[in-house]
């Protein structure tokens, strides 16, 4: 069965390219025009992935993002205006898992595409056989992907349970942003240091009591980050 993908951009002539290329290589495409209806969507289907435009009539893309997160870790991938970072930025900020330029090339686009959707399907070096991690509060469901605290469901995006999940099965191990950005991103993964301490920061914001004096997710300066066991 190919995978389920949703295409959110107003401009029709862009939807039309990427659903044709997409549909060649046997993905089922669902497409939306505007903020509104992407949301209707999203709520109501089950996507593997989403790729969304920041700007969109009646509900900007960020704005769809920030609320898609409220019930859902469906990866998210913004599209944005060239060479803005505060797009890209802010995008991770609101809970999307990448992003890509425009304009852009097809080509990558899936490439992108299917990269993302191969990572949240199989977490490369990290070990099957664990199906429930249990870290002090903190219990992790590694096949349904979910995040309890206390017995209290938290909701997480696709990366940020990544970058969880992998600094939980290897407790005190510190890892520095650059290789938390290669095993987790990838290493074709075109952005920078600044999109792993974004996640950091959201992560932190989600599970820690204080954000400010992390009782899990820690910093050693200068190095990188680690979970303390």
């Amino acid at each position: 069965m190919g995978k389920k993908v949703l295409v959110v951009d107003d401009e029709k002539l862009i939807v039309k390219g990427i659903r044709f290329s997409l549909e060649q290589d046997d993905m089922e495409v669902d497409c939306a025009y505007d903020g509104e209806e992407a949301l209707e969507k999203i709520t109501n289907n089950k996507y593997d992935i989403v790729l969304l435009d920041i700007m969109l009539p009646k509900l900007t893309g960020l704005e769809v993002c920030q609320q898609v997160r409220e019930f859902s870790d469906v990866p998210i991938v913004m599209l944005t205006a060239k060479g803005d970072d505060m797009d890209k930025i802010m995008g991770l900020e609101y809970g999307a898992d990448d992003y890509i330029t425009k304009p852009f090339n097809i080509l990558e686009v899936k490439a992108r595409l299917k990269a993302i959707m191969r990572r949240t399907v199989s977490k490369g070096e990290k070990p099957k056989k664990i199906s429930v991690l249990e870290a002090g509060d903190l219990t992790l469901d590694c096949e349904g992907r979910r995040l309890s605290i206390c017995g209290k469901e938290v909701n997480l995006t696709a990366k940020e349970f990544d970058v969880l999940e992998l600094l939980v099965l290897n407790p005190n191990k510190v890892y520095s942003r650059e290789n938390l950005l290669k095993i987790i991103w990838g290493a074709d993964y075109p952005g920078d240091v600044r999109t792993v301490d974004v996640h950091i920061r959201r992560l932190r914001e989600k599970v820690e009591p204080n954000p400010s004096e992390p009782k899990y997710v820690h910093t050693k300066w200068g190095v990188g980050y680690y979970y303390k066991d």
